[in-house]
């Protein structure tokens, strides 16, 4: 099968597409034939190999796991022993390592019956961006409804779908992204837009009951001033932190876990962890229309390196996805 192949860390060029022997899968496992694919900062991160703190669970040299992409959405080929609730022939979407490929094998419980009102390409947008998105807002943040809640960095793709889920959950939503993306973030159902090169949120004056970080553009002290004296900030570890390439967003995090203890706000990390019941809600969420994927554009499985490149250098609104 063809493949998106990474054998040492470096820029987009470090990326070949070739022939590679087909997976099969294991106990527990479903093989999917892939349709479509996404692009996360997931996949410059493993690129990069980024932040270097994180090598050892990554890979010192290059990447433990040689193909890139993470989300996919595809048909059943085949299924592994002790997988019950797929078959061969069914729609799905999910999440694994191995995703820039013709096929993937992936573990049953990060792969769920695809949303039947999306096409592939609509489904394979969701699965990271959108289980990362839902924990926090949901989870993480527990959003109420009356809540006012400010995503910042609202236009990435964790970012579209947690300014629709903080909607869903009956937030009062402001986004914070650039002046080209103010019309996107308010079509998603913001009620308010901040540019941020215009206004700093965290010294606007206004206090929300939850601020989810997306980007790890301002300081610990700085997010707190924005957030209520109960509030609740939310930190994700996709963006670009002062930490850099070497500590990334360590040290934001560790000034947290000594902060937090002694604060009356909430001070939180982001987990990062697929689930089948949580692909089911987001299921369910796409085909009530509560949430929607925005794809910006599309690239074939030939051209996923300039995909990531368009994600990293151009700073892609939403999703960019690949076809298989």
């Amino acid at each position: 099968m063809k493949a998106v192949t990474q054998d040492r860390y470096g820029s987009a060029d470090a990326l070949a597409f070739q022939e590679v022997q087909r997976p099969e899968p294991g106990p527990g496992e479903v093989l999917v034939r892939v349709h479509a694919a996404s692009v996360n900062a997931y996949d410059w991160h493993f690129l990069h190999g980024d932040p270097k703190v994180a090598r050892p669970m990554m890979g010192w040299r290059g990447p433990k796991a040689r193909i890139r992409g993470r989300d996919f959405a595809g048909v059943v080929e085949a299924v592994g022993g002790g997988v019950a609730d797929l078959k061969p022939g069914d729609e799905v979407f999910g999440e694994a390592d191995g995703a820039f490929a013709e096929y993937v094998c992936a573990p049953d419980d990060s792969v769920g019956p695809k949303p039947a009102n999306l096409t592939f390409e609509q489904a394979a947008a969701i699965p990271l961006a959108g289980n990362t998105a839902l924990i926090g807002v949901r989870d993480v943040a527990a959003v109420q409804p009356g809540q006012t809640l400010l995503v910042n960095g609202a236009s990435g793709g964790v970012g579209t779908f947690a300014v629709q889920l903080g909607k869903a959950y009956g937030a009062e939503v402001t986004a914070v992204c650039s002046a080209r993306n103010t019309d996107l973030a308010r079509s998603l159902g913001a009620d308010r837009v901040i540019d941020y090169a215009r206004e700093d949120f965290t010294r606007a004056g206004r206090r929300y009951d939850v601020v989810l970080d997306l980007v790890g553009n301002h300081s610990l002290t700085a997010f707190r001033r924005a957030l209520t004296p109960s509030g609740t900030l939310v930190l994700s570890g996709g963006g670009v932190y002062e930490g850099g390439s070497l500590l990334g967003p360590m040290g934001l995090f560790l000034k947290r876990r000594l902060m937090a203890p002694f604060a009356r706000q909430r001070l939180l990390e982001l987990p990062a962890h697929q689930s089948k019941k949580n692909l089911a809600a987001l299921r369910e969420l796409a085909e009530s229309g509560r949430i929607a994927p925005v794809v910006e554009r599309t690239y074939p499985l030939s051209e996923a390196a300039e995909a990531i490149r368009y994600l990293e250098v151009e700073h892609a609104r939403a999703k960019v996805v690949i076809t298989v």
